[in-house]
């Protein structure tokens, strides 16, 4: 979420101008989300920028990018990659009490692990003014236990919180740790037993079936005990996909989301959900000591999020996205994008990283042209606001190419 956003505190302390500062097209206040309270009339924001040095980057997929293993009985793969910007330095970024996860620590490692593996963007067409590293925004990719499926997602975190003093980077990041460690031992779907084991060793048959709903609960559950984390928000967008079915579950919260598109067409688009325009629902934890200044604030749960599940097809292609994407690309571009990439004589590991690094540099663009009519423009003249152009924001993508082997 972006810095220009307003506070969770000047929400409470300036009720009244909450109409009146959104009827006017204040670059500050639209170029963020806020961290939610009780009260809609409320000013307080979410913004998702982390006060870090700039440039861009785009990361390599994890290591299940090339297919999953195949397994007997299991017909299905999946291919998938992932790239990412943090959004560009305004020169109003924020210091915060945190300090990132130190590279010794088991969070730290496995962030670099996942940012390093860079096949993404080249060098030369990186910004010298855009973030090093995914902002406030964070993912994660897993293969589940004995290749049953493959898990992956992705997080926003609220910068509101950087008033705060908090970094909003800290809880995304232990949010999609948490659900890897979660994923990595668990079923996609039920168990697989082989018949021809006894009834005893079927008993000693390991894991269990994780469903992301499940998934986003265990994390969060993480995120609270994890002592580094002192407070923060987050949306979340978790999936598995299931390499035996072909069955894709999800879990959404807030506005992050995703897209299926089946034979050049989009078939499902996930709903977003939000308190009111550009306020969404959002995970919490709330310092040891929050005090009357958080008394007011709504803590979500992964109870909320909206569950859905689809049977793929061969060829289907799962587009996945925080909205630094949503707010400035509409999904009949993102559409084009995906079949001029797909076109291409390469191989299908390269098509689809070429999907998602072209999302990402297409979306970079739309988000620094103020002539041009974004999706987010569209929605805040639906609420009676004026807003011109992108949306500056970080933007994290995940696409996934479905595949048949049998």
């Amino acid at each position: 979420m972006l810095s220009g956003e307003l506070t969770m505190l000047q929400l409470v302390s300036k009720p009244r101008y909450y109409r009146c500062l959104r009827a006017h097209n204040t670059f500050r206040a639209f170029n963020s989300k806020r961290l939610q309270t009780n009260t809609r009339s409320q000013f307080s924001s979410c913004p998702r920028q982390l006060s870090t040095r700039s440039s861009s980057k785009a990361s390599q997929p994890s290591d299940i990018s090339s297919p999953s293993p195949v397994y007997p009985g299991h017909p299905y793969m999946f291919r998938i990659a992932s790239s990412w910007a943090g959004k560009p330095s305004t020169g109003e970024d924020r210091a915060t009490d945190d300090l990132p996860f130190p590279l010794e620590s088991p969070i730290g490692r496995w962030r670099e692990e996942m940012l390093d593996r860079d096949i993404g963007l080249k060098k030369k067409r990186r910004g010298k003014d855009w973030a090093q590293d995914a902002g406030e925004d964070f993912f994660f990719v897993q293969e589940m236990r004995n290749g049953s499926g493959v898990s992956f997602g992705l997080a926003d975190g609220v910068g509101g919180w950087i008033e705060n003093g908090v970094n909003p980077a800290l809880f995304s990041q232990s949010l999609m740790y948490h659900a890897h460690r979660y994923s990595r031992n668990a079923w996609a779907g039920e168990p697989e037993i082989d018949p021809t084991l006894d009834y005893e060793e079927r008993e000693q048959v390991e894991g269990w079936e994780l469903t992301p709903h499940h998934c986003l609960d265990l994390a969060l559950g993480g995120v609270l005990r994890e002592r580094s984390v002192q407070a923060g928000s987050s949306t979340a967008c978790l999936l598995t996909l299931n390499s035996s079915s072909g069955l894709l579950r999800s879990a959404n919260l807030g506005d992050s989301g995703y897209s299926i598109i089946r034979s050049s067409n989009v078939i499902y688009k996930e709903k977003i959900q939000t308190h009111f325009f550009n306020c969404p629902k959002q995970l919490t934890k709330l310092p040891a000591n929050p005090g009357r200044k958080f008394a007011r604030v709504c803590i979500d749960s992964p109870k909320e999020a909206n569950n859905h599940s689809m049977k793929l097809r061969d060829g289907d292609i799962v587009v996945v996205y925080t909205d630094g994407f949503s707010d400035n690309v509409f999904p009949s571009e993102m559409l084009s994008i995906c079949s001029l990439v797909g076109r291409k004589d390469v191989t299908e590991d390269e098509q689809v990283q070429s999907m998602a690094d072209n999302l990402v540099l297409y979306a970079r663009q739309c988000m620094m042209d103020r002539r041009r009519v974004s999706p987010f423009e569209r929605e805040a003249a639906r609420e009676g606001m004026f807003f011109r152009g992108g949306k500056i924001d970080d933007v994290t993508v995940l696409v996934a190419l479905v595949r048949e082997t049998s």
